[in-house]
C-alpha cells in the first residue's frame, strides 16, 4: 500500500536555509538602519564609503568587485553618494571616460562618526546569541560565503581592488 504523502507546511520555508539567510538579511538591514538613522546612511552607502576610503581613486567598476554589489544599481548608490557630498568623481588622468572615487571632507566625517552606531548595530545583531555561539557563527558564515562566492551574480573581488592602485591616477 502507497504512503500518504506528507502535508505541505510552511516549514517547508521556514526551516530553509535561503528563507533564513534573507529573514536575517531583513532583520540586519532594519537594525543598521535604525542605529544609523541619524546618518542617513544605508549598509550598501556604508560598505562603499568604507571602500573608497580604503581605495582612494577606485573606479566604480572596481568598487562593485570590491563590495560584491551590482554594478547597474551601485551607480545610483554613488549617484546619492555624491550629492550628499560624501564623494566626488575625477577623470582618471589616462582615460577621461572612468571617473575615479575620492572620500570628501565630509565623507570621512562621517565615517568617524557613524562607526560607533554601526559596532552597536553589528552587535546587536549577535547580542541573542551566547559568546562561543557568535564566534561559531561567524566562522561559518564566513566559510559558507567564501566557499559560495561564485555561485553570486555578484561575486566578491576584493584582489580587484588592488589592480588599480598602478594605474589610478
Amino acid at each position: 500500500m502507497p504512503s500518504k504523502p506528507t502535508p505541505l507546511t510552511m516549514d517547508a520555508v521556514y526551516t530553509k536555509p535561503g528563507y533564513l539567510f534573507r529573514r536575517m538579511q531583513q532583520i540586519a538591514v532594519a537594525i543598521f538602519v535604525e542605529e544609523c538613522k541619524t546618518f542617513e546612511t544605508t549598509p550598501v552607502q556604508y560598505a562603499a564609503l568604507v571602500a573608497i576610503q580604503t581605495h582612494p581613486g577606485i573606479d566604480a567598476t572596481r568598487l562593485s568587485a570590491v563590495i560584491a554589489f551590482d554594478r547597474s544599481t551601485l551607480g545610483s548608490v554613488i549617484e546619492r553618494l555624491e550629492a550628499k557630498g560624501l564623494i566626488e568623481r575625477k577623470p582618471a588622468s589616462h582615460d577621461k571616460r572612468v571617473k575615479l572615487l575620492y572620500l570628501t571632507r565630509a565623507g570621512a566625517k562621517l565615517l568617524r562618526d557613524i562607526m560607533p552606531s554601526v559596532d552597536r548595530a553589528q552587535a546587536r545583531m549577535l547580542q541573542p546569541l551566547k559568546p562561543a555561539d557568535r564566534k561559531v557563527l561567524m566562522g561559518l558564515l564566513a566559510q559558507l560565503v567564501d566557499l559560495n562566492n561564485e555561485a553570486s551574480r555578484v561575486p566578491l573581488r576584493a584582489e580587484d581592488a588592488l589592480e588599480h592602485l598602478g594605474r589610478a591616477g
